[in-house]
């Protein structure tokens, strides 16, 4: 029977470590830069083989050797993204299954009830 790989259940909702972000980056930057080497090298050999259409596909090379170098830049710089409305899920109250709301305000009956705590006597 073949072993299956499980993943880790995620239970905390705790950003990743900053070693795993930087690792994550640094291999896209790599990435990048090898797309970027595989730009020059198509473009010389496009201009080596005299190749047809070269008026079309040389400015594409070139729009790639300029503007993946600037991509990977920024990238690598970016933090991962803040999740959507993290706040909210903080100050909203979820009801409970059967349970009634609480009310928005309290009746003048209901406040005479209630003790009010003053700090000055």
């Amino acid at each position: 029977m073949k072993r299956q790989a499980y993943r880790p259940i995620l239970i905390t909702d705790a950003s990743r470590s900053q070693g795993d972000q930087l690792t994550s980056r640094q291999r896209r930057y790599v990435v990048m830069m090898g797309i970027r080497v595989a730009c020059v090298i198509v473009g010389a050999v496009l201009v080596g083989a005299q190749a047809p259409l070269l008026w079309l596909w040389l400015p594409l090379v070139a729009l790639g050797m300029v503007l993946i170098p600037w991509l990977a830049v920024l990238l690598a710089n970016d933090r991962p993204p803040k999740e959507e409305h993290r706040l909210m899920n903080r100050f909203s109250s979820r009801p409970q299954a059967g349970a009634e709301p609480p009310p928005m305000s309290l009746t003048a009956e209901e406040r005479a009830a209630h003790k009010v705590i003053d700090v000055e006597p």
